[in-house]
């Protein structure tokens, strides 16, 4: 403005500015104002010393003689429009850019917490399975995870849908241990110095099975046994083998010392071939069997406390390391080692010193990994965030390729590869599609802003239109009308907002209809699509009747005139500046205009930029150069057409920012859902792995308490257990694939014991089955008398209560309700013998299976007191310890085929339940000699026999009758 007051001082020459809509675009685009309120104040500013310059001083000049009122109120309409428009845009950008930000943060945040929760879930699944079969365990849980989404039925029950894991290792040892005098510790301790003992004697065991390169598979109780050479093959796995054995030996010792308790430990090694993998559907456990496992469990029973027994196979293998002495008499008594022709030998300890101390360095406990992901997040969180792209730089790297240039960077591979370079389109069809067709939020202030647009215009019409055509007058009606109405439609819902906030409104069907449509409107790209293209077709044609209204031959007459006569013409067109600043509004909304795709915007104000500068420039010439130019040296069609290139293209590098922005978050926004799905599932697959490692209520406490090598340990007075045996099976491979299915079958009854009558499955040893019921810390509301009968254990349960109601005449005290686990796990061990009894008969009708399954099982069960806990450092383990424990291992091991022994205290119980207990007798148990035991009655179709009713019954239809009354 300045050097326009000059030259009207010095050189008399009236000119005009275009740098108006230029710095107005850049105090909102360009100028690093962090804040809208600032550069609207700014923008106005300077509208408003623009508005002045245009009105007092060129009006003053005579340049507005046209219609001075109307020109001025165009002015003010342009101005107006440009900074609602460069607001909106400020605004939209803004929204993106922070927008970008948060997605960016989360998508980053998500990709760490689920590289995490994976590392987590490998950490978990590889404590109770080697890695060379978790993934397909972890493959199947997913999946499960995945199919349960899409079909929310019960489990599968289809057995060929399981993962059974069972591979071969011909040349490994296995080393068995067992801590002497361990009854005594559980029935002599307390449960928090019982499980304080354990964990300290099992973290060593672990640390010094890791030192050695030993596979820890379980322990039992007092048990612990590891194999060498199982996870990676090694030629010295027989050498590490007893190396282990002689360091727990001096582990023990050294504990001994600690806490002054009379513990030894017996080990037995063997060195030969197994089987090792998985069974079952819940609770997965890695176990090992074969023909060298029971020989290597022999050599631990018939050992010496404080000494390492070996096979002959396993001491040609370390060659001579050690001074050996002959076996001990026992394993040259043992049946089974005469058996297989086992010569056994006995290698004593040296006492090393030195050799347990140093293991609690080299812990293995996966937590600390997990922790130090979470303390580094912060660092991972700056690294990733570096890496995300801050722009479209196709055209970067195009002039970094064509000139060699070093120092461009390329776009990291996702937004390169994903997004076109020019109009920024997914690469993939379907994303793309996805993009395109998501609802528009913002299209009500996008129609609000094409509505003052479309305003400017036809204002502009109304005041060049002298002639007061009646067609193009109507026609400005109509547009008005029809405009105004889409802009209602648009804001109908939310004024009725801003108008019924504040109390409750009941809406007319009209309303909600209006409503539907507003929702539909902003949903369907198509009529999005119809909207935009009605708007630009209405400014096209507004600024043709514009320029059609303009008589070129009157004008170039009264323009010669003017020159030849030296007088100022009256004859006007239409003022080109106004004009081309309507153009530049237009091209602002073709560009601006909200969820219409990219590449519509561009091709639509390219066609109308390269339209109107043709007509424009080459038919009303005249009239461009009568209207004024910014430079006495710079034709005035030149200044028109750098005002719509500058526009056009100002606008498309500022869009297609935000456009990679939007389609950049998009994209990331998909691959978030992405991530949280895939970390949700493998969250869900951590829970379930969990809950296959720990009771459920466990779960919680071990993420916490024990997570912080905190000691976790319970104590129940009422707990009933249950051990479940197949009799005369061999642990060949075909029968492993048959154990499998019915270990599947046992644990699919274990959902029908859920909740309120909570069996919990601890481990499966060999053929064995170990459950207990009552380990809840809820345990007064256990059992609900709320409970439906419909499956067996309910019904059981009912009629338990009533029997017992009867005999207690409704004193049913929570003693009772507490006795009521014995009867739960009672029902259970009955639910296995008839789930036994289908398998066995339908493994029969095979002919290629009739030689194969023959077997039948025995169960014990004994109730009682019980501690239970978490021990164990690289692999946790949650086991139970007790009197009622062991009594229920001598129940099943001196039981028999088809019968459930248990424990007189059992059999008073039950018996409280109306449930016939019948006497076996007097049997030998290990450890505390004669003691009475009993049988529960059953019948031949797997049913109770209750008191009173076996009167009622024939002798011939209980077969158990007679080896009861053995």
């Amino acid at each position: 403005m300045g050097t326009n007051f000059y030259h009207e001082h010095f050189d008399d020459w009236a000119l005009g500015t275009f740098f108006d809509t230029y710095i107005i675009i850049m105090i909102y685009m360009f100028f690093p104002i962090p804040d809208i309120p600032p550069a609207m104040g700014l923008a106005a500013i300077m509208s408003a010393m623009y508005i002045i310059y245009y009105v007092v001083f060129l009006g003053s000049l005579g340049l507005g003689e046209h219609s001075r009122f109307g020109e001025t109120i165009e002015i003010l309409f342009y101005y107006i429009s440009l900074n609602m428009m460069c607001t909106y845009f400020l605004i939209m950008r803004e929204i993106v850019v922070r927008a970008s930000f948060l997605d960016r943060h989360q998508y980053v945040m998500e990709d760490i917490a689920l590289r995490s929760a994976r590392a987590t879930e490998r950490i978990f699944l590889h404590t109770i399975l080697p890695p060379q079969i978790a993934q397909p365990i972890q493959d199947e849980i997913q999946n499960r995870i995945k199919i349960a989404q899409k079909h929310h039925d019960l489990p599968s029950n289809n057995k060929r849908d399981r993962v059974i894991a069972i591979q071969m290792h011909p040349n490994v040892s296995i080393l068995y241990a067992d801590i002497v005098n361990y009854t005594h510790l559980t029935t002599t301790l307390s449960v928090k110095e019982l499980v304080t003992l354990l964990h300290e004697l099992y973290a060593r065991f672990d640390n010094a099975a890791s030192r050695y390169a030993v596979q820890r598979i379980k322990f039992l109780g007092d048990c612990y046994y590891c194999v060498a050479g199982l996870i990676k093959p090694d030629p010295a796995h027989a050498i590490c083998c007893v190396k282990l054995g002689l360091c727990m030996i001096d582990i023990i010792r050294e504990v001994r010392d600690e806490v002054q308790i009379g513990i030894d430990i017996r080990v037995g090694v063997h060195s030969g071939s197994l089987f090792a993998g998985v069974l079952g559907s819940t609770k997965l456990q890695y176990d090992i069997w074969g023909q060298d496992v029971l020989i290597a469990n022999k050599l631990e029973a018939t050992g010496m406390p404080g000494q390492v027994h070996v096979s002959e196979r396993t001491l040609q293998m370390i060659k001579n390391m050690y001074e050996v002495y002959p076996g001990s008499e026992a394993a040259r008594e043992d049946a089974y080692l005469q058996k297989h022709n086992i010569i056994t030998y006995l290698i004593i300890s040296i006492n090393d010193k030195g050799k347990g101390t140093e293991l609690d360095s080299e812990s293995n406990d996966s937590f600390n990994v997990i922790q130090h992901q979470e303390s580094s997040s912060g660092l991972l969180l700056s690294e990733e965030l570096k890496k995300m792209p801050l722009g479209p730089n196709g055209f970067s790297l195009l002039f970094g390729k064509l000139f060699n240039l070093k120092n461009h960077q390329e776009l990291p591979s996702m937004s390169r590869v994903e997004i076109g370079t020019f109009f920024l389109n997914f690469r993939n069809p379907a994303l793309e599609y996805n993009y395109l067709h998501q609802p528009d939020y913002m299209f009500k202030y996008s129609v609000l802003l094409a509505w003052c647009c479309a305003m400017s215009l036809i204002y502009l019409h109304l005041v060049v239109d002298d002639k007061h055509n009646s067609s193009g007058f109507y026609f400005d009606i109509l547009t008005f009308v029809t405009l105004s109405l889409i802009l209602l439609l648009a804001w109908y819902k939310k004024i009725c907002f801003w108008r019924y906030s504040m109390h409750y409104h009941n809406y007319s069907p009209l309303s909600c209809t209006i409503f539907r449509m507003v929702d539909n409107l902003q949903c369907s790209l198509f009529k999005r699509i119809t909207v935009y293209i009605y708007f630009m077709i209405t400014y096209i044609l507004i600024v043709y009747m514009i320029l059609d209204d303009c008589n070129k031959a009157e004008f170039q007459l009264a323009l010669i005139e003017s020159i030849l006569y030296k007088y100022d013409q009256d004859c006007k067109c239409f003022p080109p500046w106004q004009l081309t600043c309507s153009v530049v509004l237009i091209i602002f909304m073709t560009i601006i205009f909200t969820r219409i795709p990219f590449t519509m915007k561009i091709i639509v104000s390219l066609f109308i930029s390269v339209i109107y500068s043709s007509i424009f420039l080459y038919q009303f010439d005249d009239v461009i150069n009568d209207g004024g130019t910014t430079n006495p040296y710079f034709p005035a069609e030149y200044a028109h057409l750098i005002m719509i290139i500058f526009t056009i293209c100002t606008l498309y590098l500022q869009e297609r920012q935000a456009e990679f922005n939007n389609k950049i978050n998009y994209k990331w926004r998909e691959e978030l859902l992405k991530k949280q799905e895939d970390a949700r599932i493998t969250d869900q697959s951590i829970t379930i792995l969990l809950h296959n490692i720990l009771p459920a209520h466990v779960v919680n406490v071990y993420l916490t308490s024990v997570a912080k090598c905190e000691l976790y340990y319970e104590d129940y007075e009422m707990v009933a257990v249950m051990f479940a045996s197949l009799q005369n099976f061999d642990l060949t491979l075909p029968n492993l694939h048959i154990l499998n299915d019915i270990i599947v079958q046992f644990d699919q009854i274990l959902y029908f014991y859920r909740d309120d009558n909570l069996v919990e499955k601890i481990k499966i040893v060999g053929c064995t089955y170990m459950a207990a019921c009552g380990l809840d810390l809820r345990f007064s509301s256990l059992i609900s008398d709320e409970t439906g009968i419909g499956d067996s254990v309910f019904q059981e349960i009912h009629r338990g209560r009533v029997s017992a109601e009867s005999t207690q005449r409704g004193n049913y005290t929570l003693t009772e309700k507490r006795e009521e686990v014995v009867l739960v796990l009672t029902t259970f061990a009955l639910d296995l013998m008839r789930t036994l009894w289908v398998c066995k008969n339908n493994y029969m009708n095979l002919s290629i299976d009739r030689a194969v399954f023959n077997a039948d099982i025995s169960i014990g069960i004994s109730c009682g007191e019980v501690m239970a806990g978490v021990v164990g450092a690289s692999q946790v383990h949650y086991d139970i310890w007790g009197n009622a424990v062991n009594m229920a291992s001598r129940m099943d091991s001196t039981g028999v085929a088809g019968e459930i022994q248990v424990t007189e205290e059992t059999a008073v119980i039950l018996s409280k339940y109306g449930i016939e207990c019948n006497y076996r007798g007097m049997t030998f148990v290990k450890g505390l000699g004669m003691l009475p035991t009993y049988f529960v009655g059953i019948t031949s179709s797997f049913e109770f026999v209750y008191i009173g009713e076996k009167s009622l019954m024939s002798n011939s239809s209980n077969p158990h009758s007679s080896e009861a009354s053995t």
